[in-house]
């Protein structure tokens, strides 16, 4: 498959990634996957496709309904393409064309689709509309979508549920303040990592506790970033969210995967949504307001100064986010589980 990480590079800017406009210029890579596909599944026998996200699969099946070969499952964690307020009125034509064309398709040929599952609850689902005369977006996925009921970590929660325990396995002292910094698999986190990492001599001097590790990620070479003395840096630590989960405040980007695990282990955190990046700014916030989850902050206004104080602020405070039911999975499980 081919991977659209170095396309999605190309499209950021300084925090900023257009993701509705970066993926209205990925056809070439979207086309290029489905082919892939097309051929495995004509060359041999599947008895079930499972698309999580599998956009350019799901969109050019609904295109050749024809070549639908075996039971398909679609997931997803968010439905509908929502303008950003600086595309004016082009953009917010664009992505109510973009979403009537995905309620005709299935409309269409409900039958691509054997199973439809959103990843959470109704309550997840913007309150917005797909478009002007177009049906409410809740409204609409709870006619066509079952409900895995809350979102999916991957992991199992026991498994880091004593952090006294887990900090020690995991090289924490007992009177460290620790401070995870990571923003993912692309490229476009760079300009929070250096924010973050220049914010860190004041949040040292207000938290004399504080130890920082900053995660850089594959795109990213941590070489690269400048250092503060007692600041830590890692390209990549397996098994992430068990150190997410034993910090005592992670500053983030506006991710759902990473914001989720953070909410399901209940640890504080900061995140920064990317600038034009519409699932993050509205999707995802809508999803953690109804946990009670995270601190927003807009990457523009937050100086060093600024997030040093929110470090030194955020950093161990009790939190009671609403609590995520690690049955979602199995849900998910026997509902596709039905289709062999």
């Amino acid at each position: 498959m081919a991977s659209e990480v170095e396309h999605i590079d190309s499209e950021q800017g300084e925090h900023d990634l257009h993701c509705f406009q970066a993926w209205r210029r990925m056809d070439e890579i979207l086309l290029g996957n489905f082919m892939l596909i097309h051929d495995l599944v004509a060359e041999e026998d599947y008895d079930l496709c499972i698309g999580d996200e599998a956009w350019e699969l799901d969109y050019y099946l609904h295109e050749n309904p024809e070549q639908k070969r075996s039971a398909y499952a679609w997931l997803t964690d968010f439905v509908g393409w929502l303008p950003m307020p600086d595309g004016g009125e082009r953009e917010a034509f664009l992505t109510a064309d973009y979403n009537a064309e995905m309620i005709a398709h299935i409309a269409r040929s409900p039958r691509i689709r054997d199973r439809a599952i959103f990843v959470g609850a109704p309550e997840d689902i913007v309150p917005d509309a797909f478009g002007p005369n177009l049906p409410l977006i809740r409204e609409w996925t709870e006619e066509h979508y079952d409900f895995s009921g809350d979102y999916i970590t991957g992991f199992d929660p026991t498994g880091v549920a004593n952090r006294t325990s887990l900090r020690e396995e995991l090289g924490y002292a007992p009177g460290e303040r620790v401070c995870i910094v990571t923003v993912g698999g692309s490229g476009v986190g760079g300009h929070l990592l250096r924010r973050v990492i220049a914010s860190f001599p004041e949040a040292k001097r207000l938290v004399s506790e504080l130890r920082m590790l900053v995660v850089a990620g594959p795109r990213i070479d941590p070489q690269t970033l400048p250092r503060h003395e007692g600041m830590e840096f890692k390209a990549y630590v397996p098994d992430l969210y068990r150190h997410l989960a034993a910090c005592d405040l992670a500053v983030v980007q506006g991710g759902l995967t990473t914001t989720m695990e953070l909410t399901a282990n209940n640890r504080p955190f900061l995140y920064f949504p990317l600038r034009n990046h519409f699932e993050q700014n509205f999707h995802v916030r809508h999803r953690l307001e109804r946990y009670g989850a995270g601190r927003c902050l807009d990457f523009d206004t937050s100086t060093p100064e600024v997030i040093a104080e929110a470090i030194a602020d955020e950093l161990g405070k009790p939190v009671t986010y609403r609590s995520v039911d690690p049955r979602a999975a199995q849900r998910v499980a026997i509902r596709i589980a039905e289709l062999i």
